[in-house]
């Protein structure tokens, strides 16, 4: 069974219509990469998929049932990373860690946490609060989340390598590819060349004038 169903989705944001009909599946294991150009509605498709905003028409399905009514489930087989990153300022890297291990229900360690960030290059760095730490190491911290929920189904990234250094990529690269090979399910977008050594479905959105 699919993870995700995608059908006749139509948006509409300030009464523009950014897109119409559109239409695609998402199997365990696969790797959606979202194309288009900036205002083609990207970031509004992948807010949807996660269930934070409605569409104008059409229906997004989790293992074949709508996500508006199965929204408990969907959240607890769902991670998604938007533009802005979900950390608070004046909490520590493992602070922020462990609220959100908390709020969304994950069992950890604060042992785990400092082995994660330690992963993540991070070491040093995991007692200052975030507003110290540069706009990367920032996004790392962020992006922690993932090595935290890895049993999730579906993982909905937005632009996520963003203020990412070479390393930074390349850890991030790999613990996609090793979500996917685990049978997970990856829909995400970039600016930047997707450099990902996994077979990828493109999904393109046009822009409508």
């Amino acid at each position: 069974m699919s993870v995700l169903s995608v059908n006749n989705l139509s948006v509409v944001k300030r009464d523009r219509l950014l897109f119409s009909k559109v239409n695609f599946v998402v199997n365990p294991g696969s790797l959606t990469y979202l194309k288009g150009v900036n205002g083609a509605g990207k970031t509004s498709l992948l807010r949807v998929l996660a269930g934070l905003v409605e569409p104008e028409s059409g229906e997004v399905l989790f293992q074949g049932e709508n996500i508006q009514n199965c929204r408990n489930d969907y959240a607890g087989n769902l991670v998604y990373f938007g533009h802005k990153l979900g950390v608070n300022q004046t909490l520590s890297a493992v602070e922020n860690i462990l609220f959100w291990c908390q709020l969304h229900n994950v069992a950890t360690s604060t042992n785990r946490v400092y082995e994660v960030l330690a992963s993540l290059n991070l070491v040093g760095l995991e007692d200052i609060p975030i507003t110290h730490l540069s706009a990367g190491q920032q996004r790392r911290v962020a992006l922690a989340r993932f090595w935290f929920k890895d049993n999730a189904k579906l993982w909905i990234l937005d632009e996520p390598f963003t203020a990412l250094d070479v390393d930074g990529i390349a850890l991030l690269n790999h613990h996609i590819i090793e979500f996917l090979t685990k049978g997970g399910a990856v829909v995400m977008t970039s600016h930047q060349s997707l450099q990902i050594d996994y077979p990828t479905a493109e999904v393109t959105l046009e822009y409508k004038i």
